[in-house]
């Protein structure tokens, strides 16, 4: 025994009994909101420039915040978060994650359909989807080939009227994006509305997707951006979209720069962190860090960030 050598690789351990497709780190955390069962699935992160979270700070504030949690200067891995929500009878993805990379170098990100698949998700099960707007990294998991065969033919796709208009003529001037990514945002929302016209269900304000589960238009990101609100018993979580940003919390006065209106998404940000802080409720967010379950706590004029302990 004493010559034999142990040998604990990834590969090694996956040829021990684990599907070659299963993570030794997570990528899928689940949360029950009463009856609703709700689960949270990471499609990849994205590498994008530090100063896309707050173009409108001092230079030397950003930096000062990116020291302060110990991430680098120049650019880090954004979260990219997805949803499933099972209430009663109805299975709910809420956004669908990049897809393919558009060739913007974001080859981490567009995982959410093999993750689904090994969540044991089929996307025949799948009754609705939510989209809080379309930007490519939430409808793009939709237009991966295959993807729409394996969807119900009577699946209801639920996205503000205000969104899907603005993708018609949209307006960049008040965005801070790199290169390329407003060309690959417009074709990529043309192409979505082209192929799911047919099972678009569209809303104004707020709707009803299900028992417990709302979805409510805020603007400001995008005209259609919106949050989804899900309720049963005593329990609430919002799933907030981009309305939140690790950031946002100790600054909900800078501007991202995927923001179309930046002045209205601050409002908005605030808004909904003062509501989140006063109900106690759960947040989840698009980019927020992996699982990004958490509660708001207001601090001084700003906010404060909660994680929950992991429930394991």
């Amino acid at each position: 025994m004493g010559h034999q050598r142990t040998n604990t690789s990834l590969e090694n351990t996956q040829r021990a009994g684990r599907p070659a497709t299963q993570e030794l780190v997570p990528s899928r955390y689940a949360v029950k909101v009463g009856d609703i069962e709700v689960l949270v699935i990471s499609d990849g992160v994205l590498p994008l420039p530090t100063n896309m979270l707050g173009y409108n700070a001092d230079p030397a504030d950003r930096a000062a915040w990116l020291n302060n949690m110990f991430l680098p200067q120049e650019a880090f891995d954004w979260a990219l978060n997805a949803v499933v929500v099972r209430s009663g009878a109805q299975v709910i993805l809420i956004d669908a994650g990049l897809g393919l990379d558009p060739e913007l170098n974001l080859p981490r990100a567009g995982q959410l359909v093999q993750r689904l698949e090994s969540a044991g998700i089929d996307l025949g099960s799948v009754t609705d989807v939510v989209l809080t707007h379309m930007h490519m990294d939430h409808v793009g998991g939709l237009l991966v080939d295959g993807v729409k065969e394996k969807l119900r033919a009577d699946l209801r796709i639920h996205v503000a009227a205000a969104e899907v208009k603005f993708w018609e003529a949209p307006d960049f001037t008040h965005v801070k994006m790199p290169n390329g990514f407003p060309d690959a945002l417009r074709a990529t929302a043309a192409r979505f509305a082209e192929e799911y016209h047919d099972q678009l269900r569209l809303f104004d304000e707020e709707h009803q997707v299900a028992p417990g589960v709302v979805v409510s238009r805020t603007g400001g990101h995008t005209p259609g951006h919106s949050v989804v609100r899900v309720a049963s018993g005593k329990d609430r979580l919002m799933f907030a979209g981009d309305a939140v940003f690790a950031v946002g919390f100790e600054h909900p006065d800078w501007f991202n720069g995927f923001e179309h209106d930046p002045e209205e998404a601050a409002r908005v940000r605030v808004g909904l962190l003062k509501e989140l802080a006063a109900t106690g409720e759960l947040l989840v967010a698009t980019h927020m860090p992996f699982p990004s379950v958490g509660h708001v706590a207001v601090d001084g004029d700003a906010f404060r960030w909660v994680p929950v302990f992991w429930d394991y």
